[in-house]
């Protein structure tokens, strides 16, 4: 038995031996299979490649050219000639170099041209959709895809990429190939190389950059267009920098102190002014963003595009000039010091002018930022949203809210928004209400519509913020939320084409340089995101001047007498922000005023005074010469609910009662001292809309128990307070004489 059993061991063991030798007989077949395989596919790619030897010898061959929508005027060419000064190593000096390592290559000086596990990181991060913190490019790949190479972003572009990069390594030294890429990488603004950037942002020489500068030129070459210090993301290209700063420190280029010295220095304020020619600037940097997300810095700067846009090239002159002049006029007055002004054609969505600031040039206002695509909170201008969602709901323009002083929070935490007149009217229409910006009927509505519909609304008119939703709450519909310009003007677009939204574009066509067509704008339905009677509730409201006069008076620059014209006005706590919103069936226009500084404008710097001039004085000469247009008529709507069609609901009584007191009334009985003294008086028992309405179904049943709604009580005592200081009492609150 014991002799089989060893047998049988020994057989096992012989058969996992024959195993094992086969396993690695197929992995050394497959490691040679694949070094085969590798070999061939190098020698595939190689054969045809141009020689990285050539690498000085680089043209550019065509500039990408921007025009207005006739292609009559060129805006702005990119490229055009490019600016480049070659310069040694030695020229550059040690601290520009230790930042572009840091930047981009940290471990250039170990690596043979290619880092296989960063390409693979970079392709995961890809695959998961987010940024890995380095990419996956070496210095000398990066050299390669500048100089050498078509922009593509393909897998056999990739190959060749590694082909020539391990092929440069074997041909030039480190230090040359990185001379090669610091004179050769791209920094935006037409300069290639270092010596080109250092003139062009700083006016001198590459040696004689600073920490803190050659820490911020390193940061440009991953991605020119949008860290351009000329663009609108400057904050983020500060925090590029910082980033690289730390780098070198944690490398040890530099101290922590060197470090922390070069963060603290105001480097932007060293940028030289933009030299170049260029028309409708932030329109113009808006547009080459977007052209250089879609096809790359390289082919947007190399591929000779043409590109037409969707501006309006009257309009946008009329826009910047009636911007400059009355911010000039009025600034001073009321103490801002910048404007921003967007005009849309709702029919399809173009951008037809967009002016970012006063002036692109202006430094000492951050002019060359676009606050047309920048967050800001709107005021009163996003009420419309808010009374639309209503509407939707079922609420109508003839609703009856109490205008009362009311603590939409708690005792703890109170929550009681005044009035921009400070008083309060009573019983008001929502149609009045938001004719005259009166906030407390705007919260109270705002409270009926719910504030995720109403973001829902906004959102699917064209807002593309407001994404946190937890951040918000009733102060919403005073602009509590922020909103860019741009998306705004987009959205109240969807008012003026009846509830159809179509997506703000800049783009009518691009061109490559052979003259194909890449792309091209196509006129489309849009998507229906209103019903056309809620538009038509919120045209009228907004166009009819006789409903906003008792608060803006009846000749406000909102007023039109020869056209329908839809506006809305608003402006932030402590005046930082001022608007004007307003729209044709054809046109439609946004303006924003304030300081780039978020510092607060002049007390009474409402947008009325503020944006209002700009807005009528642009829309007065855009319309100037064409058909009078009009909005579609609302429908009168009846639902049989008093409150909602209009009624001050509530039970009034004429009763007997016996003055005691000045003001003051008893129910009349025999205690009554002198028949004298009795009379016949009105009482009314007024409620707020909350007791007579379910608030997510207006229409529907009466509630049969409205106190337990949270705002039934706040809003009960603003009526009460209301209905004691009118001629009549409440009846609730009348005692029997004494």
């Amino acid at each position: 038995m014991k002799t089989l059993i060893d047998n049988t061991k020994n057989a096992l063991k012989k058969s996992k031996r024959r195993w094992w030798r086969k396993l690695l007989k197929l992995a050394i077949w497959l490691f040679v299979l694949v070094l085969l395989l590798s070999i061939g596919v190098f020698a595939y790619y190689a054969k045809d490649l141009p020689s990285p030897g050539k690498l000085n010898n680089r043209q550019v061959i065509e500039s990408t050219k921007i025009y207005d929508r006739t292609g009559e005027h060129l805006l702005y060419e990119i490229h055009g000639e490019e600016k480049r000064t070659r310069v040694s190593l030695s020229e550059m000096g040690k601290t520009i170099q230790a930042a572009a390592l840091s930047a981009e290559d940290q471990d250039f000086y170990n690596h043979h041209g290619v880092q296989f596990k960063a390409i693979a990181r970079a392709a995961i991060y890809d695959v998961l959709g987010r940024n890995a913190s380095q990419g996956g490019s070496t210095i000398t790949q990066q050299l390669i895809k500048n100089s050498v190479l078509t922009p593509e972003k393909t897998f056999t572009r990739k190959v060749k990429e590694v082909i020539l990069s391990v092929e440069l390594e074997q041909k030039f030294s480190k230090d040359e190939i990185l001379e090669m890429y610091l004179n050769e990488i791209p920094y935006g603004s037409n300069a290639y190389g270092i010596q080109a950037a250092a003139q062009t942002f700083f006016g001198k020489d590459a040696k004689n950059l600073g920490l803190a500068e050659s820490a911020l030129l390193a940061s440009l070459p991953k991605a020119p267009t949008f860290y351009s210090p000329y663009g609108d993301h400057q904050e983020d290209l500060k925090a590029r920098q910082e980033y690289v700063l730390n780098q070198m420190a944690k490398l040890g280029y530099v101290t922590q102190g060197q470090a922390q010295s070069a963060k603290e220095f105001d480097v932007m304020a060293e940028i030289r002014p933009f030299q170049e020619r260029i028309a409708a600037p932030h329109f113009v940097l808006y547009v080459k963003e977007q052209l250089v997300a879609k096809y790359g810095e390289q082919q947007v700067e190399e591929g000779g595009m043409k590109v037409y846009t969707t501006l309006d090239w009257p309009k946008q002159q009329i826009a910047e000039e009636v911007v400059r002049r009355v911010v000039d006029q009025n600034g001073k007055k009321y103490r801002f010091s910048n404007a921003a002004l967007v005009a849309i054609d709702p029919r399809t969505g173009q951008i037809l002018s967009m002016v970012g600031s006063k002036d692109y040039f202006d430094k000492s206002i951050d002019g060359n930022v676009n606050v047309a695509i920048r967050d800001r909170q709107p005021g009163s201008s996003f009420k419309p949203y808010v009374y639309a969602t209503a509407f939707k709901k079922g609420y109508t323009p003839n609703t009856i809210l109490f205008d009362t002083e009311t603590n939409f929070g708690t005792k703890d935490n109170p929550y009681t928004p005044k009035n921009y007149s400070d008083d309060f009217r009573g019983p008001v229409k929502m149609q009045d209400a938001l004719a005259m910006s009166l906030n407390i009927p705007a919260v109270k509505t705002l409270y009926l519509a719910g504030v995720d519909n109403s973001i829902n609304t906004a959102q699917s008119m064209g807002i593309t913020t407001l994404k946190n939703r937890g951040r918000y709450g009733l102060s919403l519909v005073l602009g509590g939320g922020e909103v860019k310009l741009v998306d705004h003007t987009a959205a109240f677009g969807s008012f003026a084409a009846e509830g159809v939204r179509h997506d703000k574009t800049a783009i009518l066509k691009i061109e490559d340089a052979k003259g194909n067509i890449l792309e091209q704008a196509e006129n489309t339905a849009g998507e229906k995101v209103l019903d056309t009677d809620v538009c038509a509730q919120i045209d009228a409201i907004l166009s009819t001047n006789h409903l906003r006069a008792p608060v803006f008076g009846s000749n406000s620059p909102l007023r039109f007498d020869d056209r329908p014209v839809a506006a809305k006005t608003g402006t932030t706590n402590e005046w930082r922000d001022g608007w004007t919103m307003g729209y044709t069936p054809s046109l439609v226009a946004g303006v924003w005023t304030g300081n780039n500084d978020n510092s607060p404008m002049a007390q009474g710097a409402d947008g009325v005074f503020t944006a209002a001039p700009i807005w009528r004085e642009f829309m007065d000469k855009a319309l100037a010469n064409t058909a009078i247009e009009k909005f579609p008529d609302p429908k009168d709507v009846k639902t049989g609910k008093a409150v909602l069609d209009g009624n001050i609901q509530g039970e009034e009584k004429e009763v007997t009662v016996c003055k005691i007191g000045d003001g003051k009334y008893c129910l009349a009985n025999d205690n009554c001292p002198s028949d004298k003294k009795k009379r016949k008086k009105k009482f009314f028992s007024a409620h707020s809309i909350l007791y007579w309405v379910d608030k997510d179904n207006p229409r529907g049943d009466i509630p049969k128990a409205p106190q337990k709604d949270p705002q039934f009580s706040a809003w009960e005592k603003g009526v009460q307070k209301w209905a004691e200081s009118k001629e009549f009492d409440v009846q609730d609150n009348l005692e029997e004489c004494k």
